[in-house]
């Protein structure tokens, strides 16, 4: 380990790493806007200089090695008073449209320009204007006017993504971040330059203008589309800023999914699939009442007829949900699975146009916990010639015709696709209204937090099992 100090404070660095990182794992917060973690270092912003004692002049902390004995200031009125300075030439051309701008609440310029500059960058001539909407692709626009040219898009597409659509053209006060090919960054994973863009000029065109993020606050939840079960954030209204009629149905839904850094699943990185889950959770049409043969009922008449046939039935059995937690999966085993003659499914199959599979994030298993299922239940898919005549079917997109002449008891989140309706059918919670676990497909388990009330018509899966 290196030792050196930074503010008068000792701390450690680990060989290779520079007085940004060292600083930042410490707990020294260093401003830095072309700086991330998980790109190369191109140092380019130049608000992270810092003083070494002893020497001349001021250096940038992200690319300058720790060394040991090193005596760091980054906090005094010397370097203070450069940052000033760099961020007066930031925001030289920058708009100062905070009050329209997407990025405000959880801007770094924005911050950083309070808190070492507050006054107007000093200039005879008048800002320079440039193109505000540039359509990166269908999904993102670039507002140019905002762009302070931090690159990390441009690191983003060339070395995570590997599109290498983006890059800075030109050079002085005519550079501009540009598409390099003419079908824009149409890669699966484009969202994640909108969440590394420290300045509001990378917009996402589905949540532009829907709400100022200081009436929202994050839930820490994970990503059910696929077995790598990424960790993200679901974004909900805050309690003290909910709507009243009309707008009341504004209070219960997502607004944005934005990733939660987890080294160990994901990183800080997130596929568009995930960044759109907020889509999923909002368009999805829920099953909300108890149903007897297609016909609404009260839910202890369904539970009761679904007893009833469980109890008749000479060859019982169940399909169990991957998308079901640790916790109701175990549920499940102790109350149902000595009874029940117990299969497995996959849930979600690939869609139309989605990616199946890459080296990066995305799984060809599009379920969350197919790990746990199989570890618990083994893998056995339902064969209709089994003989069975009753099948608790656990879980949505169901085909009944798959399941031959058996009678249907369907636990299900979703409305089932018209046809053939089930015998019983019972409206259960979704992953969003409850707590629990998923373990994705390497064996690492992750914690999903409830982001919202279940309605009061459905009932937790975890909680019905011992009923039947």
């Amino acid at each position: 380990m290196i030792e050196l100090t930074i503010d008068n404070k000792a701390v450690q660095a680990e060989p290779g790493e520079t007085v940004l990182q060292a600083a930042l794992r410490n707990g020294i917060e260093i401003p830095h806007f072309c700086y991330h973690p998980c790109l190369s270092i191109a140092g380019n912003c130049r608000i992270c200089m810092v003083r070494i004692k002893g020497r001349p002049g001021f250096h940038p902390s992200c690319n300058l090695p720790a060394a040991p004995g090193m005596e760091i200031e980054s906090d005094c009125s010397d370097v203070n008073a450069v940052r000033k300075s760099i961020l007066q030439f930031a925001t030289l051309n920058h708009p100062a449209d905070c009050p329209v701008c997407d990025k405000a609440g959880e801007c770094r310029l924005q911050d950083y320009n309070f808190k070492y500059n507050g006054t107007p960058s000093p200039s005879i001539e008048p800002k320079r204007r440039q193109r505000k909407f540039y359509q990166i692709n269908s999904r993102i626009m670039l507002d140019r006017e905002r762009c302070i040219l931090c690159s990390r898009c441009v690191r983003f597409t060339k070395e995570i993504s590997g599109s290498g659509l983006l890059g800075i053209v030109e050079r002085a006060d005519q550079s501009r971040v540009e598409r390099l090919e003419q079908g824009g960054v149409e890669d699966p994973y484009s969202d994640n330059i909108i969440q590394s863009c420290p300045v509001g000029a990378l917009l996402s065109r589905d949540f532009l203008y829907k709400s100022r993020v200081w009436y929202l606050e994050p839930v820490a939840s994970v990503c059910p589309r696929c077995s790598r079960g990424c960790s993200v954030e679901v974004w909900r209204r805050q309690k003290q800023w909910q709507l009243r009629a009309p707008g009341a149905d504004k209070n219960h839904m997502a607004y944005r999914i934005s990733a939660r850094e987890n080294p160990e699943v994901n990183g800080p990185w997130l596929c568009n699939q995930g960044f759109d889950l907020h889509q999923v959770i909002n368009d999805s049409v829920r099953a909300l009442a108890p149903r007897l043969a297609g016909a609404e009922s009260t839910l202890q008449d369904a539970l009761a007829a679904a007893q009833r046939l469980l109890f008749e039935a000479e060859k019982p059995a169940a399909i169990v949900s991957a998308w079901g937690s640790n916790e109701e999966l175990a549920a499940f085993k102790s109350a149902l699975g000595s009874s029940l003659t117990v299969y497995t499914r996959a849930d979600r199959e690939p869609e139309a146009g989605e990616v199946v599979e890459d080296q990066l994030l995305i799984k060809a298993d599009k379920n969350p916990n197919s790990y746990s299922v199989e570890a618990i239940f083994g893998r056995r898919p339902f064969a209709a010639d089994a003989g069975h005549d009753v099948v608790l079917v656990w879980g949505d997109l169901v085909d009944y015709a798959s399941l031959g002449s058996a009678k249907v008891i369907h636990l299900a989140t979703l409305e089932p696709a018209a046809g053939r309706p089930a015998e019983v059918l019972v409206p259960i919670s979704t992953m969003f209204e409850r707590t629990g676990h998923y373990t994705n497909f390497e064996g690492k388990v992750n914690r999903f937090e409830q982001v919202f009330e279940k309605p009061e018509s459905v009932l937790h899966a975890g909680d019905l099992f011992g009923r039947l």
